[in-house]
């Protein structure tokens, strides 16, 4: 599991890049991949040929690998890719629900504070999924002002309670000659429990919002103040 660097202490946002912001560098492990029935049965499970424990950090899910590019401190190096999450970072502050810039621990005492661009969810939906780890109260702006499918005007998901609820990955399958082969990348997550989960290589690990109330970002901070 990633240890997390010292929380950053800039506090420019022109100066701050995400913690889960993949960079210049960090490149997709090698394809060795494999897929095998378990014995005395008919399933087939998604394998590295290398495998280690790492490689399977929650719910037997095998997940993406990612080199990574850091400094003394642990702290991300590199030019940012910003449209693309580093799978492991990304994972590992979802799991641990740090806040997605700076990896302080996100609770706030209001609960947990999740983005959504403007149009990204339906607010009125019974089942709200996000792969966007939370935030810190001192990163709403930050993250408001820094990230572009946002468009200056997050929806505020201000939860209770957000439980895992499984992954977002790409499917593989055998293809003639017992060769893997990637087959689908589903536009919605799947849940841990699904018949395909096995095939899975997980890049983005996802929670479901559930006592929730949506907010902008004014009156989160009105709130924020309040309970302060």
């Amino acid at each position: 599991m990633i240890t997390f660097p010292p929380p950053m202490s800039s506090t420019h946002e022109r100066e701050v890049i995400p913690f889960i912001t993949q960079r210049q560098g960090e490149d997709a492990g090698p394809a060795n991949l494999f897929l095998l029935r378990r014995r005395g049965g008919s399933e087939l499970r998604l394998f590295y040929g290398d495998e280690d424990p790492r490689d399977r950090p929650l719910r037997n899910m095998l997940w993406a690998r990612c080199s990574f590019n850091s400094d003394q401190d642990g702290m991300p190096t590199g030019e940012p890719q910003w449209k693309f999450m580093h799978p492991y970072r990304q994972m590992a502050t979802m799991l641990a629900n740090r806040c997605q810039i700076c990896t302080r621990p996100a609770r706030t005492p209001l609960g947990w504070i999740f983005l959504a661009g403007p149009r990204d969810q339906d607010p009125a939906s019974p089942l709200i999924l996000t792969n966007q780890p939370p935030v810190c109260a001192r990163h709403v702006r930050t993250t408001q002002k820094l990230c572009p499918h946002m468009d200056g005007e997050p929806m505020v998901f201000l939860a209770g309670s957000a439980p895992l609820y499984g992954v977002m990955g790409t499917v593989y399958d055998l293809a003639p000659g017992n060769r893997v082969e990637a087959v689908e990348q589903p536009a919605e997550p799947l849940k841990f429990d699904d018949p395909k989960a096995p095939r899975v290589l997980a890049s983005q690990l996802v929670r479901r919002l559930s006592s929730f109330r949506v907010l902008v970002v004014e009156e989160l901070h009105r709130e924020l103040e309040t309970a302060a």
